[in-house]
């Protein structure tokens, strides 16, 4: 508990109101936070009262003499209703919060309007896909393959969405921007897909949040969330440099994989 206090105290301001999760840097994180922080005052209150009515219980309904032998009681309805009741009642409305928050969360952005990055899970590392052959302003499908002494860098536009498509060619991993409130696992065999809008400008941390192996903590990446013009600059930058086409890792343990690349 003493050495929870010895983080950065700049990442750590504000946290507080977000019961212990980073500021939120996406369009998404808002009703995951809200999620968040209303489940954990619902368990608190829960909590509060198993914790009252059992304090009550054994203060109230404690034994004053030795030989005392409490009434002996086979049901009692109204109580069995009642706790029955209850329980059903908290199942129900956390399940009606659960169903709209993830609607909202896993909600497809305008098809026309969002840019599309394939990510590649493989170990170690990450391969970032940007499909922007088909934007006037890039022309080209541009990659950054990281590795594990070099983790790669996540580049996205503020205020614009984005569609991720997830590809794993060995083993499961996970994508996880822990800023964004959303993480999505990397199957082998199949693709995921998720959108996000960027809320804010600045670096955060990315990384896999599966056990995937041995360098399992080496797979980290870093997410640089820019201005589009800085987006569309930093595009060119990796086309002059010949880092054109994309990148899906070692297909041939794949086919679907090979299929979906290709």
């Amino acid at each position: 508990m003493t050495l929870t206090g010895c983080g950065d105290i700049q990442q750590g301001a504000g946290q507080g109101r977000y019961l212990g999760l980073p500021e939120p840097t996406s369009d998404r994180a808002q009703a995951m936070g809200q999620m968040y922080v209303g489940s954990w005052i619902a368990a608190f209150i829960v909590g509060a009262l198993v914790l009252a009515i059992l304090i009550y219980s054994i203060i109230k309904f404690r034994r004053r003499d030795p030989n005392e032998v409490p009434r002996q009681v086979r049901y009692n309805l109204p109580m069995e209703f009642v706790y029955t009741l209850v329980p059903i009642v908290i199942v129900c409305v956390l399940f009606f919060y659960t169903v709209g928050t993830q609607n909202f969360v896993q909600a497809k952005a305008d098809t026309n309007t969002v840019h599309k990055i394939d990510v590649v899970g493989f170990k170690w590392s990450w391969a970032f896909n940007y499909k922007e052959a088909g934007n006037p302003a890039i022309g080209a499908d541009v990659n950054q393959i990281g590795t594990i002494e070099s983790p790669p860098t996540l580049v996205l536009p503020v205020n614009e969405p984005v569609r991720f498509t997830l590809y794993s060619p060995d083993v499961i991993h996970s994508f996880w921007v822990p800023s964004f409130y959303y993480k999505l696992d990397v199957i082998p065999g199949r693709s995921n897909t998720f959108d996000v809008t960027p809320t804010k400008l600045g670096t955060f941390a990315g990384k896999c949040a599966e056990l995937c192996g041995t360098y399992h903590s080496a797979m980290l990446f870093n997410v640089q969330i820019v201005t589009p013009q800085e987006y569309q600059a930093y595009l060119k930058g990796l086309q002059a440099q010949g880092q054109t086409g994309t990148f899906y890792g070692p297909l041939q343990n794949n086919p679907q994989l090979q299929k979906e690349g290709n």
